[in-house]
């Protein structure tokens, strides 16, 4: 049951703490780097692939990656797998920030290799690339429990990566990145569907990864999206004005390829599937499979952190200390932002510690504890909610790594309890986290909880009322324009309290300028407004790209003040028409 807790749901009573470090306090950009990459042929020699180099291949795949078909994968991290181009590619958009970052040169995403490989032509792929792709296995667990009935086998070996393949690791400008097509065709997991993504989905997820990035939540980033000019793909969805609650329709809509970039795509789910292996005796090497994934989950994202001296039962306590203090401070990153990620399953939660999965998500608009866009959610998976199933997919996490310390009672030991201790660590990133985004030196409980009593019986805007709060008003009414709902005497009685205590708290630290530009940096301006990203994706179907190119500059720079005429779109609260509106204030995952 979501509870109005500023904390976790099941709720505590907490000391005031020091606002702890984890919490960012100001966005920052990477700075630019020289272009070193202005071919395809250099782009090629950046290629380094240490998952396919250090893991092994299942053993029943073939040697050429054509490999489309369902079927149960038994052992092994990855099935090599080749993507199946779309026809007649056209560009819809590229994030010239990551080319940016990657020293890629702007003229690339038009040059023929390069399109062909990110939509789909593995063929182009010169020496030391590989002319295959690979997709990847992993378990599912929802809320703690293990399931295997999505499986169409009955045993959990046909779920994985059933239209995500990545083609391409390399090393740009000293860091590694893996670049995975979405929507690049039918994998061994692909469970009968047809690999494919909707130009609808492709286009939410491309601008998602790159405004998270921009608004300084750790996120996979977005390269390229590209629309295929000739095939497209039948899936549900909703009929114009509609009112429903599941889609409605069956639509046509462009197939497209978007490609996500991370410093690795392993999921709390592969850890979890080789340790249910490993339990099981599935196969001989069922436990030495879960130690070489986890030995290379550390070595991708863990290397600057974790002592390669390190005895291995050492480095995989480090590793889970880690992870729990990535996983808390996402979530709580998440919350200050009013993202919600509409299925959190273990499956859908990067063991990097950074957000993973763009389908089912949304922005809180109207401020709303059980807010959940995703019609097959649930409340389990609300807004309010998202500390307690980060906790359970930590549990997940946590039971992999055991089998790996089976005999070791000393590091067993601290592995426990550095589980034990997740839901204070994450009530303190949440505390620190509702702290800054009321500028507050130390963390207040009744004044948090008030305010979001004050914020649910307002019907507040949640991304318009912490900006305008950010100016630390003196009274209520410049607060009332991110309001849903007319004031009211006793309401406004109520605000004018709480205000003026607020500012009493500010006040103990000096002057208010500090602690309004400090809220400035973490309330951001702008937020995702479904209604207004509805019209760039059906748009672009038609050929118009301009919304989709408009929406990535105004999300590029989300804390900063917009022109006055984009700020008339994009600062204002949610139109009435939308509330209640099938695909834009809910929405199923069909995509």
């Amino acid at each position: 049951m979501v509870r109005l807790s500023p904390g976790p749901c099941q709720g505590r009573a907490t000391p005031e703490r020091p606002v702890p470090t984890t919490v960012p306090t100001q966005v920052t950009t990477t700075a630019p780097t020289a272009v070193t990459t202005t071919t395809f042929a250099v782009f090629a020699q950046r290629a380094d692939y240490s998952l396919l180099d250090s893991l092994r291949a299942d053993p029943q795949a073939t040697s050429d990656g054509h490999d489309h078909q369902p079927r149960q994968v038994f052992s092994g991290h990855y099935v090599p797998v080749t993507p199946t181009p779309l026809p007649a590619p056209e560009v819809v958009a590229h994030s010239s920030t990551l080319f940016d970052e990657l020293g890629l040169g702007e003229a690339l995403v038009h040059d023929d290799q390069f399109r062909r490989l990110f939509s789909g032509d593995i063929s182009v792929a010169t020496e030391p690339m590989r002319p295959y792709g690979w997709a990847t296995g992993y378990a599912l667990s929802i809320y703690g429990s293990e399931y295997i009935q999505q499986c169409p086998f009955g045993t959990g070996n046909g779920y994985g990566d059933g239209r995500a393949i990545s083609v391409f690791e390399g090393v740009f400008n000293g860091r590694r990145w893996e670049m995975q097509l979405k929507g690049g065709g039918p994998t061994p997991y692909c469970r009968g569907a047809d690999g494919r993504a909707v130009l609808r989905s492709s286009v939410r997820e491309f601008l998602a990864q790159e405004f998270m990035h921009a608004l300084g939540v750790p996120t996979s980033r977005s390269l390229t999206l590209y629309v295929s000019g000739s095939e497209t793909v039948r899936r549900p969805w909703y009929s114009p004005d509609s009112r429903s609650f599941d889609p409605d329709v069956m639509v046509d809509n462009p197939a497209a390829i978007t490609t996500r970039v991370a410093p690795s795509f392993l999921r709390v789910g592969q850890l979890e599937l080789f340790a249910r292996r490993a339990r099981s005796g599935a196969h001989p090497e069922a436990l030495h499979e879960l130690q070489m994934i986890v030995q290379h989950l550390i070595e991708r994202n863990y290397h600057q952190e974790i002592d390669p001296a390190l005895g291995f039962a050492d480095q995989v306590v480090a590793l889970a200390g880690l992870f729990r203090g990535r996983l808390t401070a996402l979530v709580a990153n998440w919350m200050r932002v009013g993202y919600c990620q509409g299925n959190f399953n273990s499956d859908n939660c990067a063991a990097g510690g950074y957000t993973l999965d763009y389908g089912p998500f949304g922005f809180c608009e109207l401020f709303d504890p059980r807010f959940q866009p995703w019609t097959g959610g649930g409340q389990h998976f609300s807004f309010f909610n998202q500390p307690v199933a980060a906790e359970a997919n930590y549990q997940m996490f946590w039971s992999a790594l055991r089998p790996l310390l089976e005999g070791n009672t000393e590091a067993l030991e601290r592995l426990d309890q550095i589980r034990d201790g997740f839901a204070e660590a994450m009530g303190q990133e949440l505390e620190a986290m509702w702290a800054s985004k009321l500028g507050l030196i130390r963390y207040d409980a009744e004044l948090v909880q008030e305010l979001l009593q004050l914020m649910v019986a307002s019907k507040a805007d949640y991304t318009i009322f912490f900006r305008r709060l950010s100016a630390i008003p003196e009274q209520v009414s410049a607060l009332q324009e991110s309001f849903y709902l007319p004031s009211s005497e006793e309401l406004d009685t109520q605000w004018t309290s709480w205000l003026q205590r607020w500012r009493a708290r500010l006040t103990e630290g000096g002057d208010l300028k500090a602690p309004s530009e400090a809220m400035q940096r973490v309330n951001p301006r702008v937020t995702w407004r479904e209604w207004l990203i509805a019209p760039a994706y059906k748009q672009a179907a038609q050929g118009d790209v301009s919304l989709v190119r408009e929406l990535q500059e105004v999300f590029s720079h989300p804390y900063d003040a917009l022109p006055a005429e984009l700020a008339a779109t994009y600062d204002r609260l949610k139109p009435r028409e939308f509330f209640n509106a099938g695909g834009v204030s809910h929405y199923s995952c069909s995509s």
